[in-house]
Parts: structure tokens; sequence; C-alpha cells
């Protein structure tokens, strides 16, 4: 029973992994199939449906997809420090799946709140729900690495369902079906997440459950301060996202403001967190450069797939948004090989440090880009480039997310105290933030002149895609060598974290 919450903790057994992880696994299988079905979905129903232009689509995408990753910081203070990580995942569940219903309203303004209860609510559940598995392992215990990479498939399940069924469904039938599929979705992750919380609830429970019932502001008490605090927050949202120039100034105040607390927090308890404090916030300013080139998956890849890209398969045409399958189709592929290889290169201790993954990522990311110029050697008399140019390209970015993002999730959790874990992994997300506006920053260089949804001149816009992704992977390559050769002296600041 542990003294925190007065719970019965269950005994695991010292093989296999807990058996939360894999209740864990499904909830967050189904609350990405609920993200990923609107997101997959999201610029072209902005361009062939609301009638926006290319860029003003993209600063609407980076806008809404910064937000999303920024709200972790928040959502994971509050859990730390109020609501557990059990009752926030709740509340984010409830509110993302409100969101996916509001955009059925079919207008500007429904969208926009919509996407506003979506970024609230996965303010509560992304940064908690990953938290809670890091609590499932104990200090040192070398399952941790793998347990990560387990639950990442689980994340690349419910992409890959929602980048084929949302995909396919809203493409072919009405981007409506789609929106409202991930709806549904999101309510069965939270179905599965409550009736299995038993076998976590020993490490998710509120700090001071006392105080959270107690009476907090006027007749509420602290937890139902939480929840309209949080419904209050979604017209502020759907404010930013109208002006969403004014994201780029906020991200850029909150990350002073995280790195900061990260630093204080460091130089305040001894060199040895200090250094560890000093490599994370490099290693997240890394994590911007992967993510920022990896995000135009979202937006000028699809547009790239639907404009130059021949997507026909014999009698069948695969539509533009159903290409972002292939990224999570080889994470389920390789994600399992990638898991055991983990532990046999540490078991004969040559597995790679943190910093050198991260460096290895970003350098085949680089080299994803640059298939495109092997493309183009084939292309047809209509400027379409063949599909296998992009089945290569999501093969090499998928590789290299899966030597960077769950190791970066498992090493949040190692390097930072536990009663910091909800914040620090919030601060984790928000460098997922800032490379998600800057994707859409990114994404306006391929912007393509636009009649009535679809490009003017095919030519112009395959000359643009082809210019743009071939500098994005040459500098990217020459990131991910940097990275590497730098990789030793930051591992030796990690202080014995691998």
């Amino acid at each position: 029973m542990t003294q925190e919450t007065g719970i019965l903790e269950p005994k695991e057994p010292n093989i296999g992994h807990p058996k939360g992880l894999y209740v864990l696994f499904l909830a967050e299988m189904w609350e990405r199939f609920c993200y990923y079905g609107m997101r997959v979905l999201l610029t072209l129903y902005l361009i062939k449906v609301l009638m926006k232009g290319d860029n003003e689509a993209f600063a609407i995408y980076g806008a809404y997809t910064a937000l999303v990753y920024a709200a972790p910081v928040l959502g994971g203070k509050i859990a730390d420090k109020i609501l557990g990580y059990r009752i926030a995942v709740i509340l984010g569940g409830v509110l993302m799946a409100l969101g996916e219903f509001m955009i059925l309203g079919g207008t500007d303004a429904w969208l926009f709140l919509g996407m506003g209860a979506i970024i609230v609510g996965n303010g509560y559940f992304k940064a908690n729900i990953s938290s809670i598995v890091g609590k499932l392992y104990r200090d040192g215990d070398p399952r941790r690495d793998s347990g990560f990479t387990i639950f990442y498939i689980g994340i690349n399940v419910g992409a890959l369902l929602a980048t084929t069924v949302c995909a396919e469904v809203g493409d072919k039938f009405g981007y409506h079906y789609g929106f409202a599929l991930a709806g549904f979705g999101m309510l069965l992750g939270l179905l599965i997440f409550v009736l299995g919380q038993n076998r976590f609830r020993h490490v998710a429970e509120p700090p001071n459950p006392e105080a959270l019932k107690a009476k907090y502001f006027g007749p509420f008490n602290q937890l139902w301060t939480v929840i309209l605090a949080s419904l209050l927050a979604i017209p502020l949202l759907y404010v930013l996202i109208v002006y969403n120039a004014v994201v780029g100034y906020l991200l850029i105040a909150v990350g002073l403001y995280v790195i900061y607390g990260l630093l204080s927090r460091g130089f305040k308890e001894g060199k040895v967190l200090r250094d560890r404090m000093i490599v994370f916030i490099i290693l997240m300013f890394f994590n911007i450069t992967f993510w920022a080139c990896f995000e135009q998956a979202g937006t000028s890849l699809t547009l790239f797939a639907e404009r130059n890209v021949d997507r026909q398969i014999g009698n069948f045409e695969m539509g533009a948004p159903t290409t972002q399958f292939f990224n999570p189709l080889f994470i389920i592929l390789f994600g399992s090989v990638f898991s055991v290889m983990w532990i046999y290169l540490n078991r004969i201790k040559k597995n790679p440090s943190i910093p050198a993954k991260f460096g290895l990522g970003i350098l085949q990311l680089g080299l994803g880009y640059l298939v495109i110029q092997l493309g183009y050697q084939f292309v047809s008399p209509e400027y379409l480039v063949p599909l296998w140019t992009l089945v290569i390209l999501y093969l090499l970015h998928t590789t290299g997310e899966l030597f960077l993002s769950p190791i970066g999730l498992s090493m949040v959790t190692k390097l930072v105290p536990k009663d910091m874990t909800g914040t620090a992994m919030g601060a984790w997300f928000l460098s997922f933030s800032a490379s998600n506006f800057l994707a859409g920053v990114l994404a306006k260089f391929t912007g393509a002149e636009v009649e009535e949804g679809a490009v003017a001149d095919p030519s112009a816009s395959l000359a643009q895609y082809l210019d743009v992704y071939t500098s994005m992977g040459l500098i990217t390559v020459g990131i991910g060598i940097f990275l590497v050769l730098i990789s030793k002296p930051l591992n030796k600041m990690m202080h014995g974290i691998t």
C-alpha cells in the first residue's frame, strides 16, 4: 500500500511489463485515433471546404498544432500539483471528444471552437498518460525504454487507423464523417482508461485528495474550479487560432519561462541536476529541428501528395490524406524490432547514447527529403512523381523517429526529479509545440497558387516542392552529423543516465 494514496499497490513480476501498460496502450491508441483522425483531414478541409488559401491554411494548422502541444505544459503542472494524472486524463478525454463533435457544425466558428476544446483536452491527456507509463517502472528498471517503445506502438496503431479509416471515409464520403469517427474513437479510449484504471491508480492519484474536494473558489472545490477554468479557456484559444501570429510570441514567452524554471531547479540542487537540465534543454532544441521538418506530413506533404504524386494503384486511387498512413504503418512494423534492439544493445554495452540517437534520427529525416530528388527522375508528363517516392521518404522519417521520439519520452522520466515529472513532460511537449508552429512557417515556402481548392500550375508546384525539400534535407543531414559529433560531451553531462 502506498503511503501517498492508501491504495494497494499491485506487485509486478520481474519479467514482462506492468499490466497497466497495456490499458494505457489501448487508451492512448484511441486518443491518437481521435487526434490524427481530425488532423489528417484538416489541411484539405480548410482548403477544399472552407476555401482557405495555402498560406492561411498552413497558419491555422500551425497555430492549432502548436497550441495542442503547448497545452501539456500547463496540463502537466495542474496534474502534478492538483488533479493527479488519472483525473487529468479523464477530463482531457471528455474535452477532446466534445471538440470533435463541435467541428461537425461545419463553419469556421465551430471548427475553431472544436479546436479549442481539443487543445485543452490534449493538454490534460497527452503529457499525463505518458507520465503514468514512466511511473509504472522503478528507477533503473531496464524495461523502461522497451515499455515506452511498446506504448509508442500504441500511439501509431491509433494513427494508422486514423490515417486509413478516418482519412478514406472523410476523403470519399465527406469530412464531417471522418471527424465524427474521430470523436467516437476518443469515447472508446476514455471507456478503456476508466475500466482499467485500477491497474495504475496507485501511481496516478491526486497529490492531496482532501484538498481537491475542499471549497476553493466560492461554492466550488478545486476540481470544479479547474473544470470551469478549462471551459473558459476554449473561447480564448478560439481567438488565438484566428489571430494566429500571436501564437509565436506566446510560445517564446512560455518557452523562456519553462527554461528558467528548469535551470533554476538545476542550479539550486547542484552540479549533477544542473548538467542534466542543460542537456535536457539542448535536446529540446534539436527535437524542435526534427519535428519542424517531420510535421510537414499534415500540411505540405499532404498537398504534395494531392498535387504532384501519382496515387493510382491499379483501379484504386489512394486519397491524399491517406498517404500519411505510411509513417504509422512503418512504426508498427519496426517498433517492436527497435524495442528488442535497444535491450540487446544495452546488454552487450553497444547502445548509443541518447544524444547520438537523436543525431542519427535527424540524419535519417534529412535523407528522406533527399529521396524526392530520386523520384523526380521518374516524373510523368502530368508532373507526378511515383508513389514509392513518398513510401521511401516516410520509411526514412519513421526510422529516424524511432531513434528519437520514444527515447525522448523515456529520457524525460529519467532526467528529472519525480516531483516534477509532469512539468518536465509538459516542457518536452512544448518543444513539439514550437516545432509545429515552425512547421507551419516552413510549409509556406511550398505554397502554390490555388484556384477553387486546386493548384493552378502543377509544373511550378513540383519545382517548388523539389527546391524546398532538397534544401530541408541537406540542412537536416548537416545538423544530424553535428549532433552525433558532440554526443560524447553531452552524454557525460547526463551523469550516468542512459
